[in-house]
C-alpha cells in the first residue's frame, strides 16, 4: 500500500469519526430548545436518534473503504498498516478518544468482527490519558466571601444568571434562600470562609428536566454541587433541589437511567472533571453518562482487560436461577456480568434470539427512569480459556454451542451484554431484615410502577429478573418479555360460569398474545405470606385493572410522570 492510500483512507476515517460527532453535537445542542418549549416527546426522539448515528456512520465509512481499496489492499492487514499513520493525526485532535473507537468499530465492521486483536485496533490508546483543551473553558469559577458584591447570595444570583436559558425564573431570590440553606444544613453552618465554586458551562439535560453540574470548595470541604432545574407548565424555571453528596450523584449519573444530552466537544476534558465528582465511577460509566456510549463500551473493554492482569480467579455461573433465555457467568470479584442468548428457550418462552436483541435495543434506547440496567453488547468476545471453570464451559457448550468457540488457549463468544452486577431480588428477600425487606418491597413495586409510566410493561415480573443495586435500589434487568405499556391489553378476569369453570386447570375465558390479568399477579409474584401482607400495604393498586388503564389513558394523551433521580426528601418543596 503506498504512503498515499495510507494518508487518504487514515483520512477517511477520520473525517467519518468528525461527521458523526458533529451530528451527535447538533441533536445535542436542541436539548435546551426541547427543555424550554417542553417538547418531552421529542426528548425521546432525539435520544434515539442520537444513539443510532454513530452505527450509521460506521456504516457509512466502512463501505467507503471497501469501494475505495482492491481486492489486493482489501486484506485483513490493510488498517494495520495504517494504524500508525491515523495514530499521528490524532496527536493534537480533541477527541482521540472517540476518533479511537471509531477506528476500532470501522475495522471490526468491515472484516465482521473477525481477528479482532490488540495490535489491528487501540486497545490501548495511542494518547496515554491525555486531555485536550476545550475550545472554550469548560469550568466558569465563582469567589465569595464577606464583601459587599461577593457575598453567596450574590455569587449564587450571578450562577443563575449565567446559565444559557432564555425562559425566565419563576422565583430566583427564594431559589438562592434555598440554595444557601442546604449548604449550611450540609456544609458550613457560618458560611463565613471564602467560597469557591467551579461550574461546568453547559447544561445537562434528561427527560423533563436541566441539572447545571459543579464542584464547590468551603471551609475545605469539597464537594459536588448539583442543581436540578424544571419548569413549570407556564414556561418558567425553579432550582427542584441542591445535591452535595458524592453518593447521590452517583445516582444521578446512575447506569439504569437514560444518557445526558450536554454539549460536550471534548468529552475526555468533561469526564476527567466528572471523575472529581464521583471518583467512585470509571471513565467507562462517566462516558457512557454522557452519551458516548459506544466509546464507554471501549473504555469498559479496557478496564475488564485490567482487572483480568490483576486477578486469578475462574469464571463461573452467575449466582441465581437460571435464566430461560439468557445464560449468565462473572468473575466473582468483578462487578459486571456476562450474558448470552441461548440457543433453544424453554417451551413456554415464544421468542427468538433476533426478538431478544431487540428488546436490548429497545431498552437502550428508552427511558429507563433509572429501573432498567443499560447494557453494552460486544461481539466475538475472547476470554483466556485457562480462567474458565470446567462447569462453566459445560454450561456454555450446552446451551449456547452456536455461540461458543473453543481453541487451546481461548474461549471465543460471538455476541454477548455486559452488565452491571447486581444482587438478584429473590436472593436478597431470602436474607433481608424486616426493615431492609420492607424496603425492597417498597423499590420493587416502585419499579414496576416507574417503568410503566414511563411505557414500559415489565411482562416477566418475577422477582427473580430484578436486581438490588449497591444504593439499596431495585432494578430490572430481563428484557426478553418487555413491551410498550400501550399494547398492552389489561382485563379483568371474568365470573366463572358454573362450578366445573372453577375447578378447571385450564381458564375458561379466551386469552388474546397481549392479554394481562392483574388480578394474577397475586398468584404467581406474592408466594411469600410476609411478602404478600407488605405488597398489599404497599402497592396493592397493581392488582386493578383501572390503575393500568388510566396510565396507559396518560401515555396515549402524551402525559408522563416525574420521575426524580434523587431522594424526595431532597427536593425543596418537601422540605
Amino acid at each position: 500500500m503506498t504512503e498515499a492510500m495510507k494518508e487518504l483512507v487514515a483520512q477517511t476515517i477520520l473525517q467519518g469519526a468528525d461527521a458523526m460527532y458533529s451530528r451527535f453535537l447538533d441533536v445535542t445542542a436542541g436539548a435546551l430548545e426541547r427543555f424550554e418549549k417542553q417538547d418531552w416527546k421529542n426528548v425521546q426522539l432525539a435520544l434515539k436518534t442520537r444513539i443510532n448515528y454513530y452505527d450509521h456512520h460506521v456504516g457509512l465509512v466502512s463501505q467507503q473503504l471497501i469501494t475505495m481499496l482492491d481486492k489486493q489492499h482489501a486484506t485483513r492487514s490493510f488498517l494495520v498498516s495504517i494504524k500508525h499513520e491515523y495514530s499521528q493525526l490524532l496527536h493534537d485532535y480533541p477527541r482521540y478518544d472517540i476518533a479511537e473507537s471509531f477506528f476500532n468499530s470501522v475495522y471490526c465492521r468491515v472484516f465482521e468482527h473477525r481477528n479482532i486483536r490488540r495490535e489491528k485496533l487501540f486497545v490501548d490508546s495511542s494518547q496515554r490519558g491525555r486531555i485536550p483543551k476545550y475550545p472554550t473553558p469548560l469550568l466558569k469559577r465563582y469567589h465569595s466571601n464577606n464583601e459587599k458584591n461577593k457575598t453567596l447570595s450574590k455569587t449564587l444570583e450571578r450562577l443563575l444568571d449565567d446559565t444559557p436559558f432564555t425562559a425566565p425564573w419563576e422565583n430566583k431570590v427564594r431559589d438562592v434562600q434555598r440554595i444557601m440553606e442546604t449548604l449550611q444544613n450540609e456544609l458550613c453552618p457560618q458560611l463565613s470562609e471564602e467560597i469557591v465554586i467551579d461550574m461546568v458551562r453547559e447544561p445537562f439535560f434528561r427527560n423533563k428536566a436541566a441539572y447545571l453540574i459543579g464542584y464547590i470548595d468551603m471551609a475545605n470541604q469539597g464537594r459536588p454541587f448539583v442543581l436540578p432545574l424544571l419548569i413549570n407548565e407556564n414556561g418558567t424555571i425553579y432550582v427542584d433541589a441542591c445535591i452535595t453528596q458524592s453518593d447521590d450523584v452517583s445516582v444521578i449519573f446512575g447506569f439504569a437511567r437514560s444518557y445526558f444530552m450536554v454539549y460536550a466537544p471534548v468529552p475526555a476534558a468533561l469526564v476527567d472533571f466528572l471523575g472529581q465528582l464521583m471518583p467512585q465511577k470509571t471513565p467507562s460509566q462517566l462516558y457512557t453518562a454522557i452519551g458516548c456510549q459506544k466509546h464507554g463500551k471501549m473504555e469498559l473493554y479496557r478496564e475488564f482487560l485490567q482487572h483480568l492482569e490483576h486477578s486469578e480467579e475462574k469464571f463461573i455461573i452467575a449466582p441465581g436461577i437460571k435464566g430461560m433465555v439468557m445464560s449468565v457467568f462473572t468473575l466473582p470479584s468483578y462487578g459486571f456480568v456476562f450474558k448470552i442468548i441461548k440457543d433453544k428457550f424453554a417451551p413456554q418462552k415464544e421468542t427468538t434470539p433476533e426478538l431478544v436483541k431487540e428488546k436490548y435495543q429497545l431498552v437502550k434506547e428508552h427511558d429507563r427512569v433509572g429501573r432498567m440496567a443499560d447494557t453494552l453488547e460486544y461481539r466475538h468476545f475472547v476470554f483466556p480459556r485457562v480462567r474458565f471453570s470446567d462447569e462453566l464451559i459445560e454450561e456454555l457448550l450446552k446451551v449456547a454451542p452456536s455461540n461458543i468457540k473453543i481453541t487451546r488457549h481461548e474461549i471465543h463468544i460471538k455476541h454477548l451484554y455486559m452488565e452491571r452486577r447486581m444482587i438478584p431480588l429473590n436472593i436478597y428477600l431470602e436474607q433481608a431484615d424486616d426493615e431492609a425487606l420492607y424496603q425492597a418491597v417498597l423499590e420493587y413495586g416502585d419499579a414496576i410502577k416507574e417503568l410503566a409510566a414511563a411505557n414500559i410493561f415489565a411482562g416477566d415480573m418475577l422477582f427473580k429478573n430484578f436486581g438490588v443495586s449497591r444504593h439499596s435500589r431495585v432494578i430490572f434487568y430481563d428484557y426478553d418479555e418487555i413491551s410498550y405499556l400501550t399494547e398492552t391489553n389489561f382485563r379483568t378476569i371474568p365470573e366463572a360460569r358454573n362450578i366445573e369453570d372453577e375447578m378447571s386447570a385450564e381458564p375458561w375465558y379466551s386469552v388474546g398474545e397481549n392479554d394481562v390479568f392483574p388480578e394474577e399477579f397475586r398468584t404467581f409474584l406474592l408466594i411469600n405470606p410476609k411478602i404478600r401482607s407488605l405488597f398489599e400495604k404497599l402497592h396493592s393498586n397493581l392488582f386493578e385493572v383501572q390503575y393500568w388503564q388510566e396510565l396507559q389513558e396518560k401515555i396515549n394523551k402524551g402525559e408522563f410522570n416525574d420521575v426524580f433521580p434523587y431522594r424526595d426528601t431532597s427536593r425543596f418543596i418537601n422540605k
